[in-house]
């Protein structure tokens, strides 16, 4: 089959090299139109004061999207489309995020900012709750223990897939 060929078989093209493209076709290959983080900022700014963005942010906002998510959706679909670098757009993100909280707080609708930790699910089942459970002496009874040991008493499961005692 291959001592028949003419030609080497180190010249036969890669495997998907036919759905790729040449170097520097797409956007973001390209150097950025904006190279400042003072042009970016103008450039959210002046993006954000459009109603009809104003109207699309409160719509997300009132579904409970976070801000967070809303300022990175757009820092990162200007660097796919060669607007800035994503150097600048993770710089422009508080700008942006404050952007759309003012636009929340002007038209009075609750917002959630994606930062907010929740420390009892965090310390939930850590190594800080331990440590804090064996200087206080106190053992919380927990519900999932006995949901366990429920599960043991009732049939083993068999199977190809099964795990061994």
């Amino acid at each position: 089959m291959y001592e028949d060929r003419k030609e080497p078989v180190f010249d036969l093209p890669v495997p998907g090299m036919g759905m790729t493209h040449e170097l520097g076709a797409r956007p973001w290959q390209q150097p950025a139109q904006y190279t400042t983080i003072d042009d970016v900022a103008q450039l959210y700014v002046a993006q954000m004061q459009d109603e009809s963005f104003m109207e699309q942010a409160l719509n997300l906002l009132e579904t409970k999207m976070p801000v967070t998510m809303i300022a990175n959706a757009m820092q990162t679909t200007n660097v796919m489309n060669g607007v800035h670098s994503i150097d600048l757009g993770v710089l422009a993100l508080p700008i942006i995020m404050e952007m759309v909280m003012l636009i929340a707080d002007t038209e009075g609708v609750d917002y959630v900012t994606g930062t907010e930790r929740d420390i009892e699910s965090e310390v939930s089942g850590s190594s800080i709750e331990v440590a804090t459970e064996k200087a206080t002496g106190e053992t919380p009874i927990t519900e999932p223990d006995m949901m366990e040991e429920e599960q043991t008493e009732e049939t083993m499961p068999t199977g190809l897939m099964a795990r061994r005692v």
